[in-house]
């Protein structure tokens, strides 16, 4: 699933080291920039070569077979690092709310890019972070000041247009990535609880594998077909690519200023777009690109105001 949230460790500071110069910090963040940008390009890529094999599997079928790569491809990481024994000893319930919520994502997630065109399933799951702005002023009490409440509705406008219920272009599989987007909230409040001594490496584990679990376990509610050797080696590189996903998120967010580097991650809609018209010639409406517009811009405006109240505290 597109843009995942990951607990990266966080980078340590030297009391006695001398100030970053203009030069360092811009070097830094444009590391960053870069990063964010080729994780973004990671996961449609990811996105696109899952979707290209779904004419000829299920959705579980997905999750199971490009788990499996993943999970084998990150085994030899996790003994080189940490080792297994760190997952049961740092295991907690953030942990698993975490987990709960990157895989009922995931199911929900790759239901409706089966279905949909894929820049209109990007844009929709981009609405999470606004989905969390309202969690956290309605359930958590947080502060949230009328911009960013207008930001907000305008993002959730921006989904109307892309949707449009009540008309001919309507799909209830857009339904499908909207629960998506829900569990992907339940992933990104439970993953700020999770300590920042618990590796990267190990939370990208337990999401592969759970994730290739419940593909597996789907096997009783969807009808699985024979695994053509096309999609087979489909979602061998989407795993390849899903992984490298994770890893320059990490490498954005450890590298350069939080405020600069997160905006980027918009720029998956950017790839969606191309890669629709690419490779499954795909080309949204006037109506679709203008609500891509309203998500991307409610998005940005939204953590760029938030960044903004937190350095007033």
């Amino acid at each position: 699933m597109a843009d995942p949230s990951v607990s990266p460790a966080p980078r340590p500071t030297a009391p006695t080291a001398a100030p970053a110069s203009a030069d360092e910090i811009a070097a830094a963040n444009m590391r960053g920039i870069l990063a964010m940008v080729a994780s973004m390009a990671c996961f449609i890529c990811s996105d696109t070569l899952s979707k290209s094999a779904s004419p000829d599997i299920t959705a579980g079928q997905i999750m199971a077979i490009r788990g499996v790569f993943a999970t084998a491809i990150l085994v030899p990481m996790v003994l080189l690092t940490s080792g297994f024994s760190a997952i049961w000893r740092r295991f907690s319930t953030p942990w698993a709310l975490r987990t709960v919520g990157e895989t009922g994502g995931a199911i929900f997630f790759l239901t409706g890019l089966v279905h949909l065109p894929i820049a209109n399933v990007t844009a929709i799951t981009q609405t999470a972070p606004l989905v969390l702005t309202a969690a956290g002023a309605l359930l958590l009490g947080e502060h949230v000041g009328w911009r960013r409440w207008l930001a907000t509705l305008a993002g959730f406008l921006g989904v109307l247009l892309i949707v449009r219920p009540g008309t001919a272009h309507f799909s209830w599989w857009s339904m499908s990535v909207l629960t998506a987007v829900l569990f992907v909230c339940l992933r990104d409040l439970a993953t700020r609880r999770i300590a920042t001594a618990v590796p990267s490496i190990l939370v990208t584990f337990v999401t592969a594998a759970a994730i290739m679990v419940a593909g597996f376990a789907l096997y009783g509610i969807e009808t699985w077909q024979p695994l053509p050797t096309r999609a087979i080696v489909h979602l061998a590189i989407a795993a390849f690519f899903i992984i490298g996903g994770y890893h320059f998120a990490i490498v954005a967010m450890r590298h350069g200023e939080l405020a600069t580097v997160a905006p980027f991650r918009y720029s998956i809609i950017l790839w969606a777009l191309v890669i629709g018209y690419l490779v499954f010639d795909e080309v949204p409406d006037a109506l679709g690109l203008a609500g891509m517009l309203v998500v991307t811009g409610a998005g940005v405006y939204t953590f760029l105001r938030e960044q903004r109240a937190r350095r007033r505290v």
